[in-house]
């Protein structure tokens, strides 16, 4: 059993006979959560941040697993990121005391969802502003509960620039949320600068952002706005995070700004999406290479062919109620016939999915290929937010199949 794990008791219940994925203790379809490449990504990304002496507050919307979360934590993160007061409070219900809302934060209840997580012992919480609008709502509910929040500048590209989404995007509408702020002083404590640069298409818009970003944290340093020491300054999702590094490093070594990236996919990682982004990762970054072996694919789903209709079809119970399909559709890597394998085998190349309907997935073959029903397939897939939030529970297995540990998500 690997270190720092403890057998569920729903899985299998003892440790000398655990479920195993190919003895059929499990109804398929499953989503299967590798326990090596799991430490292995938890490693890589802490000698990442490390390597550039910046912090990391992993995305916890990707999984919305506390017990990851936990994980991330004991592995070295600064905190845990959210997007919303809902995914705040399912973090802080389980222990996590430095949560970053990297959102806005409006209405009345979520407000108050704020107010209550400020009150728990220990807590250090903080959510975004763009505007006066936003800010005030914010201020006013801390004067009247009689708490100070931590809020973030959240700057957005420029106009002339593609990318689209909250944030300040001019000079003008910066300097009339700082005139607000100063109305909150004691409620509201300006602690740093958010972005986020993944909705811009290339490198070039990428670096031309994260500069900005840079300098407006600057000038704000250098103005005496910043109330926290050392002030965020905070980016970065699973594609870019090594160019907001590099554009940041100079910011990180001043001493008085913390650089916290906000990656959130690296735990699972994929065959797809962040799979292509950390190849380019590899090209372009200097300290990306050093680090041995890249991010490896972690999360599978595991399903059972139901039919064979025609020589070139087969049924597999698999569909989009179980796996992400907006980035790319699950591919089959290997298969397992019960009582014929001792372990899964590769499939042929030339296997692939062509459309998903609710529970079935559709798998085009060739005449002849030795495919029956009841052959257990096991796909990777592409993009992991939407896997893992079709899923309440996660099995974690070792590396002969042994089902070690369950994740528990709360989407």
């Amino acid at each position: 059993m690997s270190e720092g794990l403890e057998l569920h008791k729903g899985v299998g219940g003892n440790a000398e006979q655990p479920w195993n994925l190919l003895a059929g203790d499990v109804p398929f379809p499953a989503a299967v959560l590798d326990e090596g490449s799991i430490s292995h990504n938890l490693d890589w990304m802490r000698r990442f941040i490390d390597a550039y002496g910046m912090a990391l507050a992993p995305h916890g919307k990707t999984t919305m697993a506390p017990k990851l979360f936990g994980r991330q934590v004991q592995a070295g993160a600064w905190g845990i990121t959210v997007a919303t007061s809902q995914q705040a409070r399912v973090a802080a219900a389980h222990g996590i005391r430095r949560i970053l809302i990297a959102n806005q934060v409006v209405g009345a209840a979520n407000i108050a969802s704020l107010m209550d997580l400020l009150a728990i012992e220990g807590m250090e919480l903080f959510c975004l502003v763009d505007s006066p609008a936003g800010a005030a709502s914010l201020g006013d509910a801390c004067r009247t509960r009689g708490a100070e929040l931590n809020v973030l500048v959240e700057l957005a590209p420029e106009r002339d620039q593609p990318g689209f989404r909250t944030g300040v995007r001019d000079e003008e509408q910066l300097g009339a949320l700082l005139t607000e702020l100063d109305r909150w002083k004691g409620h509201l404590r300006l602690a740093g600068v958010e972005f986020y640069e993944g909705v811009l298409p290339d490198e070039a818009q990428v670096r031309r952002f994260v500069r900005r970003a840079v300098s407006v944290t600057r000038a704000l340093r250098e103005e005496g706005r910043l109330e926290r020491t050392p002030a965020i300054f905070s980016g970065a999702g699973s594609a870019w995070y090594d160019i907001v590094a590099e554009e940041s490093a100079e910011l990180a070594q001043s001493g008085d700004v913390e650089v916290v990236l906000r990656p959130g996919c690296y735990i699972s990682h994929d065959d797809g999406l962040y799979r292509a982004a950390q190849e380019r990762i590899l090209e372009r970054n200097p300290v990306a290479p050093t680090l041995g072996d890249a991010l490896r694919p972690a999360l599978r789903i595991w399903a059972v062919v139901q039919s064979v209709p025609d020589p070139a079809r087969a049924v597999v119970a698999m569909g989009k109620r179980d796996v992400a399909f907006d980035a790319g559709l699950p591919r089959p890597v290997k298969m397992f016939r019960p009582g014929r394998d001792a372990r899964p085998v590769d499939v042929p190349a030339h296997w692939e999915v062509t459309g998903l309907m609710d529970q079935h997935a559709y798998l085009q073959i060739a005449p002849g290929d030795d495919i029956a029903v009841g052959d257990v397939l096991v796909f990777d897939i592409s993009h992991p937010c939407l896997t893992f939030d079709k899923w309440r529970r996660l099995l974690v297995v070792d590396e002969e199949f042994c089902c070690i540990d369950v994740v528990d998500t709360f989407f």
